[in-house]
């Protein structure tokens, strides 16, 4: 299916593995001009393995200087972004007898404002444009309070209502924003997860991850394809209509109303 990518700019934070990478690799396969922006100049080196023409800059999101510093090289390589896919950061898994206000402030840093940081200069930029499209890879743990997730879920749940809430402001902009929260999904970062779960509850690795795929009514984990296809649908013009939701993926683990 041609989703109308071909040429448009989009930009992957976090684009050098899992679920980003995947994005990244979509978008490309679709004619899109793709950036990736990550932390470690050698993940984005792995990354054009998977991803050949993939423009890469290296940068910490977590501060807001060197973030409009990445969106900066971007726009200055490819042109406008037309897409950006927020997917850098990830809270530390951190059982609740472990955490500290450090560790909670380290979160909000980690997941929401990595996103922010991005988010605040570009939807100026694409209103100013009346066009443009945010797609923020989120996560469950923003419905769902999961013990070893409770700092990096708050983050996720302050980032699902900067998502309704931007998505509503900048409407009639010409600038969607949605989410998208995938449950577990078969990535590096749920399998640090499953560590902290399996320490809580005092049980092996293999055995948390057990009981993890065990709980999801479809009986695996996503791919970070799946999570991919469905970001792909919701950054093209087939989803032109939606703005200021976060559409749940994870494997009717679960049923709730949204």
């Amino acid at each position: 299916m041609d989703l109308g990518f071909s040429g448009k700019v989009v930009l992957v934070t976090g684009g050098s593995k899992g679920i980003g990478l995947a994005c990244a690799a979509a978008f490309a396969a679709e004619g899109a001009k793709v950036a990736a922006c990550s932390r470690s100049q050698e993940n984005i080196e792995r990354a054009r393995t998977a991803v050949p023409n993939l423009f890469g800059v290296t940068a910490d999101l977590s501060e807001a200087a060197a973030a409009a510093g990445a969106i900066e090289a971007v726009e200055a390589c490819l042109g406008p972004i037309d897409v950006v896919v927020n997917s850098a950061g990830a809270a530390k898994r951190t059982p609740p007898d472990e955490l500290t206000p450090a560790l909670w402030r380290a979160a909000l840093d980690a997941k929401f404002f990595t996103y922010i940081n991005v988010i605040d200069p570009l939807v100026k930029r694409m209103a100013s444009r009346r066009r443009g499209v945010i797609v923020n890879v989120i996560g469950i743990g923003g419905k769902v309070a999961a013990p070893t997730h409770l700092a990096g879920g708050a983050a996720n749940a302050a980032l699902m209502l900067a998502t309704a809430g931007l998505g509503t402001a900048y409407a009639a902009k010409g600038v969607r924003i949605v989410g998208v929260n995938p449950g577990l999904t078969d990535t590096g970062r749920v399998a640090e997860g499953m560590e902290a779960a399996a320490r809580l509850a005092g049980i092996s690795l293999s055995e948390a991850r057990r009981r993890g795929v065990e709980s999801i009514p479809m009986g695996r984990m996503a791919s970070p394809e799946e999570v991919a296809d469905v970001v792909l649908f919701l950054a093209s013009d087939k989803a032109s209509y939606v703005t200021g939701v976060t559409i749940g993926m994870d494997g009717g683990q679960h049923p709730v109303v949204c």
